[in-house]
Formats: structure tokens, C-alpha cells, sequence
């Protein structure tokens, strides 16, 4: 195959360039991650709810594969970066296989425990049984959101980083069509409701396995074998783990937080849940903007950290809030502004819409710290700070978001709008606290790179970061040096996965 199309990603990159194909996989990932919410809407105010606490934990359970999905992107990077292709296809093989023994062993775990988690949660008695079934088949199918996660990573990092957007189309499409189906169509006499919902849900994954897979070899990317984990790299697994673990920590802690604060509101009655579950999916399109700044941001921070460029890097964060900042506090207002029509969308329940309304005022302020979280976090994640984020998440998420939650939520009985409350201070102080550690240049000199690797990335001299995209047969023959920078971004329509230059292997959310 010859050369793909490559780009300089530099502090003069525009945003905007990088973050457009962002905003719409991140998009069409929303609809995906909210459609059941929106067709179950007119079939049950419970069941709405009912899915909303099941989400919660296969979030959770998302948040364990992205362990060795995160690393993979990270190894794969720096490996095709350092030319080493004899190495590639053990890496994939071992990434895929890890991922799916986890995926299987979390997808049983999650099944067994499925009575347990209802009891934690406080689900009540008419949402329990819609819970259940949806964390039963979608929880017992997680495995191939395990596969799925690790293979977009090696598409991405390869070059090919519209892969996910493209699947994320398939998926749109296939879900809504069962759902229909189960819900309102010729198989809505089945009865199956929920379940048919978390059924077509299997499936799209189920074709977007088949799907990356197929692209995978037919772009001869790579080769996926057993026989090239013997002997088995136990060394490489290794440091795969240490690489996913702070960033799964991190998003971990957060989804524990939020799990707890879910069991407040579920004692607060069924409509305050269902109004939380409805809100939640406004809330999630309104911050697709900031969260496509801050991933696109991350890679243009780890090309200048890479290169050496920390000033740029430092200057170029506080350009993109800048940016971000005004967009999503205009986004959130509009959301709190519109919320009374746009949650009739779901239910005519003027109870819930009232509580709903209330909620989206108070997420204004809960977009503003998210929006300051976002962008510095994922800056100090590509510069190697990666501990950091970590601690404040545990001080800020359980000494400030859980305890406000709880005090103005349950103790001063103000009901669902008081949990907000609390997740507000929590991203607004955690927000402005890990921007001044970004402004101080506390992450200076800091590298998740173990230059004892043999990972050596040849010196450049000053110029444009060398981003490769390697293509290798399935005889792993490789062509030579598949990762040269040439075009600028005017020039192409299409941008490359962060890719550690020189010393220093950037860690990213995006590759």
C-alpha cells in the first residue's frame, strides 16, 4: 500500500481542524449511548429511569476495559513511532486477547452481581426488574465493547481516525431500527420492551466488532495470532497496565462518585429519577463541544511536549478555553432556557418537567467547571501528569461533590437539584485548582516514557514532529517508514493520532 495522507500538527494547528471530526463521532456516540432513553421515553416513565441506573454501571464497566484500550494506544503509538514493526502484531494480538478474557470475566462478574448492584443502588420495585434485564443482556454482552475499544484505538493509531465515526453511523442505525422493531413495530407483541431494547443494543456492537475487524485486515494493518504471545510478554503486559491504570482510576473514582450520588436520588422517589435520566441526556449533547475542544487540545499538547515546545503547549491550553469556555456556558444557558419544551419531548409529566428545569439552571455552573476539567485535565494527561488528576479527582469527588450533594440534597431536603449543587462544586473548585497547577508549569520535565525500553525515537532536528502511519502486511513485511509528516492541515482532510516524538511518549484519551 503506499503512503496515507499526513499532517504537521503543531501550535499553529487550528482547533477547530481537529476537533470537527471529533464533535461528530462524539455526537453520534451521544445518540448511541442516549437513543434508548429516547424511544423508551413514550413507552414507560419507569423504564427510562430503570435504564438510566443500568447505564451508570455499564459505564463503570466501560471505564475497567479502557484500561489496556487506553495503554494500547499509547504502545502502539510509540512502537510505530520507533519503527519497531517486528513487534506489532504481538502487540495487537496480546491488546485483543487481554481485553477479551477481561471483557468475558467483568461481563460474568456484572451478571452475578446484578442483585447486589440493584440493592446498592436503592433501584425501587417498579424499576428493579427493567434494570436487571438490561444490565443481564448488555453487561452479558460487554465483551465485545472490550474488543471493540482496543480495535479503534489500533485503527486510530494507525491512521485511520475515522474508522470510529464511521462505525458509530452503523451502530446509530441498526439500534434505532431494533428498538423500533421491539418497541413499536412487529415484534412489539413480543412484549419484550427493555429487553428488546438491550438486544439491539448486542447487536450493533455485535456488527461493529465484525465490521472493525474486517477493516483491519483488509487495510493489512496487521495480523492477530496466539502463537505471538509464546513466550508470553509479560513485561509489556506490564507496563500496558501501569500506563491504563491512572487514567481508569480517575474515571473510575468519578463513576463511583456519581453511582453514589445516584442512590440519593433514587430514595428522592421515581419522578426525581426519571428527571435525572432525562436531563442527563441534554446534558450529554451539551457538552460535546468542550469534550471535542478538550481531546483535540490533548493531541496538539502532546505533539509540543513532544517536541520539546512546553511554552507553546502552556499557551496553547489557555487558547483553547478561550475558546470553549464562552461556547459551552452559551450551550448550557440555552439548554436551561429551552428545557421546559424540550423535556415534553420525553414525558408530559409536569412533575418531572419541573424538576428538570431546576436542574438545568444549576448545570450551567456544573458545564463551566466540567468544561475547565475537560481541557486542563486532558492537557496534563498528554504533558505526563497524570497522577495529579487523579488525586484531585478522589479530594474533589468524595470531600466536596458527595458531601454539598448530600448536606443541600438529603439533609436540607432540597431534592434532586441539591445533588447538582454538589457536582457543581466539585467541578468548579477541582476545574480551577488543576488550572492553576497548569498555569504554575508544575508539569514541566514530566514523561510517562521509560527510556530503558529500547524504545529509542530517532532525535529530529528542529522541525515538524514525525507522525507515522504504518501499514504492515499480513506476512508482517512492512513499508518503509509509513510515518512522515509532509502536508499541512489546509492540505488534508483527515489528522493523525497523537504519536510521541523524539523522547517522550504522549499519553492521550484520543489516539
Amino acid at each position: 500500500m503506499g503512503k496515507k495522507k499526513t499532517i504537521v500538527i503543531d501550535e499553529k494547528t487550528p482547533l477547530l481542524f481537529l476537533a470537527g471530526p471529533m464533535f461528530i463521532e462524539l455526537f453520534l456516540n451521544t445518540m448511541l449511548n442516549n437513543v434508548d432513553t429516547i424511544m423508551l421515553s413514550r413507552y414507560n416513565d419507569y423504564a427510562v429511569g430503570a435504564i438510566g441506573n443500568a447505564n451508570t454501571i455499564m459505564f463503570m464497566m466501560n471505564i475497567l476495559f479502557n484500561v489496556i484500550a487506553t495503554a494500547t494506544s499509547v504502545v502502539v503509538a510509540q512502537y510505530l513511532g520507533a519503527k519497531r514493526h517486528d513487534k506489532m502484531n504481538m502487540i495487537y494480538t496480546l491488546a485483543i486477547a487481554v481485553n477479551f478474557v477481561v471483557g468475558l470475566i467483568l461481563s460474568g462478574t456484572f451478571c452475578a452481581a446484578n442483585p447486589l448492584i440493584m440493592k446498592f443502588l436503592h433501584v425501587s420495585p417498579e424499576m428493579r426488574p427493567y434494570s436487571m434485564a438490561y444490565i443481564y443482556i448488555v453487561g452479558g454482552g460487554g465483551f465485545l465493547l472490550a474488543v471493540f475499544n482496543v480495535m479503534v484505538q489500533i485503527m486510530r493509531c494507525n491512521g485511520y481516525t475515522k474508522i470510529g465515526m464511521y462505525v458509530s453511523f452503523a451502530i446509530n442505525i441498526i439500534n434505532i431500527v431494533g428498538n423500533y422493531l421491539f418497541l413499536y413495530g412487529p415484534l412489539s407483541g413480543l412484549g419484550m420492551g427493555v429487553e428488546g431494547v438491550a438486544i439491539s443494543t448486542v447487536f450493533a456492537r455485535f456488527v461493529a466488532v465484525i465490521v472493525v475487524i474486517a477493516f483491519f485486515y483488509a487495510t493489512r494493518t496487521g495480523k492477530i495470532s496466539l502463537k505471538l504471545l509464546r513466550p508470553f510478554p509479560k513485561r509489556l503486559l506490564g507496563k500496558m497496565i501501569k500506563i491504563g491504570l491512572p487514567t481508569a482510576g480517575e474515571n473510575l473514582t468519578y463513576n463511583l462518585y456519581q453511582t453514589t450520588l445516584l442512590s440519593f436520588v433514587n430514595g428522592m422517589g421515581n419522578d426525581a429519577v426519571s428527571a435525572r435520566a432525562y436531563c442527563n441526556t441534554l446534558i450529554s449533547f451539551a457538552m460535546i463541544f468542550s469534550n471535542a475542544c478538550a481531546m483535540s487540545t490533548q493531541i496538539i499538547t502532546g505533539h509540543l511536549v513532544g517536541a520539546g515546545k512546553q511554552e507553546a503547549a502552556y499557551k496553547r491550553v489557555f487558547r483553547t478555553l478561550r475558546t470553549s469556555m464562552p461556547i459551552t456556558i452559551a450551550l448550557a444557558s440555552i439548554n436551561a432556557i429551552l428545557c421546559r419544551y424540550t423535556l415534553q419531548l420525553f414525558t408530559d409529566n409536569e412533575n418531572i418537567i419541573a424538576l428538570g428545569t431546576t436542574i438545568m439552571i444549576v448545570d450551567i455552573f456544573v458545564e463551566a467547571g466540567r468544561c475547565l476539567n475537560m481541557t486542563f485535565v486532558s492537557s496534563l494527561k498528554a504533558a505526563g501528569a497524570y497522577v495529579f488528576p487523579l488525586l484531585m479527582g478522589i479530594l474533589c469527588n468524595w470531600g466536596l461533590g458527595l458531601t454539598t450533594g448530600y448536606a443541600v440534597g438529603v439533609l436540607a431536603g432540597v431534592g434532586v437539584w441539591g445533588i447538582y449543587a454538589g457536582t457543581a462544586t466539585d467541578e468548579c473548585i477541582r476545574g480551577l485548582i488543576v488550572m492553576y497547577y497548569w498555569y504554575k508549569k508544575k508539569w514541566y520535565g514530566k514523561s510517562v516514557v521509560d527510556r530503558k525500553d529500547a524504545l529509542d525515537l530517532d532525535d529530529e532536528a528542529d522541525g515538524p514532529l514525525k507522525v507515522s502511519e504504518s501499514v504492515e502486511t499480513a506476512e508482517e513485511s512492512v513499508s518503509e517508514s509509513a510515518f512522515t509528516v509532509e502536508e499541512s492541515p489546509e492540505e488534508s482532510d483527515e489528522f493523525d493520532c497523537a504519536i510521541p516524538a523524539k523522547r517522550d511518549l504522549v499519553k492521550h484519551k484520543s489516539c
